[in-house]
């Protein structure tokens, strides 16, 4: 028993760094409704799987025999654990704990994930510096390890493997840039700010009094920047939509994702599928329900519902195997492609062809959103952007056209580069633009001339309508089969494994060339 004494000084040196902040700003913290940083990975994690590393690192007080008096540890911990029996990378911020020494325990956690090629996920509850540091220091704030792992490592880590960015809690300066940085990223509703810098900064600089909530809140993010993907409702919520976003992506870019069998059939034929689009093309549907009886039971799991809402992306399973799902929805601006959903196209695009998950698109698209709004946000600049995601992934893609497919927006179906299965409904109208403006842009002098305007219109409207069928655009394989409705799924099953075949010789990561 040589080293027993030791062994007891590196367990009582652990004891005291897992007592956080202490007891008052334990107490504080869980105030709040929220779990301790330690509570958090226990609630992650799976059982008893974590391995925390840099346990002692922190500010430690000796007295005068050389015996340690206190350790205040470090404002993050961090480690490798399990989820679903699949290993992960953890780091977490510890609010609990005030003061600016970390060690290069991010930059370990960050190369951990990148050498063993496993998830990597933050719990981020960070407020960002503080000018204390100065008076603490008697001299200028310590500067942030060179180079700091926010830029360093984020990079290949996010072409390498699966990255989570969690917010719990006030997210400010650079620890705000990882909300960024990620392939999802999620906040809880209450208690969680993320901003550049908050209320104190903007006032002092721009005199404007606002609250941390309308600076930063889940409505800013989640609905208006598009920082964030999803919002939870609490940190248990949180936890299990990390989880199931897991379930669907691969240990790395060299690895497929993981067949889960659903035990739903591959050839189930819903009959509903039948009278889900209205004749009608003015009148809307649903468009997820649609989805719903397509790909398997009870797998959906919808990433950036708020933001970009015309535009629907989600994770789903057909046949078991995991997919990204595309459509539109006429629920908002009839399904037209705004500058939001442009950008929310391009990075979940990206997402599902770094990680060799199948695209699917559903089109029911009347074009790009047009008007002063869109166009000074960019719509042209971002829709260029869209186009070049589409055209530089390489993952096996299928389009169904279930209703409208107009003009350029409807164009960006599918790389024309590359094999792009398209299938159509009979409900699917095909246009370079919607025969109700462009009866008026194109028949302008003769409508305004005749007798009856309206009437002329409506006249005009109708004859070209008999020529704007989707049996007609087939002959010209404007698509390259129309299908009944209720097949959608068993095609799309055997679309899927086949490409998974596929995809087993494409492994590794990709790499894209500037776009506009």
């Amino acid at each position: 028993m040589v080293w027993e004494k030791d062994v007891e000084d590196l367990n009582y040196r652990k004891s005291l760094a897992e007592q956080m902040g202490g007891e008052a700003n334990i107490a504080k913290h869980k105030e709040k409704g929220k779990y301790t940083v330690r509570e958090r990975i226990g609630k992650l994690l799976d059982k008893d799987s974590f391995r925390e590393m840099g346990t002692l690192v922190g500010r430690v007080k000796y007295d005068n025999e050389g015996n340690i008096s206190s350790l205040s540890p470090a404002a993050h911990v961090i480690g490798y654990g399990k989820i679903d029996n699949r290993m992960m990378t953890i780091q977490c911020g510890d609010h609990t704990v005030r003061g600016d020494i970390q060690g290069h325990k991010r930059e370990i956690a960050a190369k951990m994930a990148i050498e063993w090629r496993v998830p990597y996920i933050r719990l981020v509850e960070e407020p960002g510096g503080s000018v204390r540091g100065i008076e603490e220091h008697a001299k200028p704030a310590q500067r942030i390890h060179i180079p700091p792992q926010s830029l360093t490592y984020s990079m290949p880590l996010m072409y390498q493997v699966p990255v989570v960015s969690a917010a719990l809690g006030a997210v400010a300066g650079y620890a705000a840039i990882w909300m960024a940085q990620a392939h999802f990223s999620i906040m809880t509703k209450e208690n969680c700010d993320i901003f550049v810098a908050g209320p104190p900064v903007t006032q002092r600089a721009f005199g404007i009094t606002q609250t941390k909530k309308e600076i930063g809140g889940y409505k800013i993010h989640a609905f208006k920047s598009g920082v964030v993907d999803n919002v939870a409702e609490d940190e248990d919520d949180l936890f299990r939509q990390i989880k199931r976003f897991m379930s669907y992506m691969p240990q790395n870019v060299w690895e497929q994702p993981k067949r889960v069998d659903m035990g739903d059939d591959p050839n189930r034929r819903d009959e509903e599928l039948l009278s889900i689009i209205p004749k009608d093309r003015k009148k809307p549907y649903s468009i997820r329900k649609l989805l719903a009886h397509i790909v398997d039971k009870d797998s959906i799991f919808e990433m950036t519902p708020y933001y970009g809402r015309s535009f629907v992306t989600m994770l789903a399973r057909l046949d078991g195997y995991p997919v990204a799902i595309m459509s539109n929805d006429c629920m908002h601006y009839a399904g037209a492609q705004t500058p939001e959903a442009a950008d929310k196209m391009t990075k979940f695009i990206d997402m599902a062809d770094t990680f060799h998950i199948p695209v699917i698109y559903l089109v029911d698209v009347p074009g790009f959103m047009v008007g002063l709004e869109s166009e000074s946000a960019g719509m042209i600049r971002r829709a260029a952007r869209a186009q070049f995601a589409v055209d530089q992934a390489t993952v096996p893609w299928a389009s169904v056209l279930i209703r409208r497919r107009f003009g350029v927006a409807g164009g960006i179906r599918g790389s024309k580069l590359r094999l792009n299965l398209t299938y159509a409904w009979p409900s699917a109208v095909l246009s370079a633009m919607p025969l109700e403006g462009g009866v008026m842009a194109a028949y302008k002098s003769q409508i305004e001339s005749a007798p009856d305007p309206d009437a002329e219109r409506e006249r005009i409207e109708q004859r070209l309508e008999k020529l704007n069928s989707p049996f007609r655009a087939g002959e010209s394989m404007w698509y390259d089969e129309m299908i009944d409705p209720r097949d959608t799924r068993s095609l799309l099953c055997e679309f899927v494994k086949q490409a998974y075949e596929t995809t087993k010789t494409q492994l590794g990561p990709k790499y894209r060339t500037l776009r506009p």
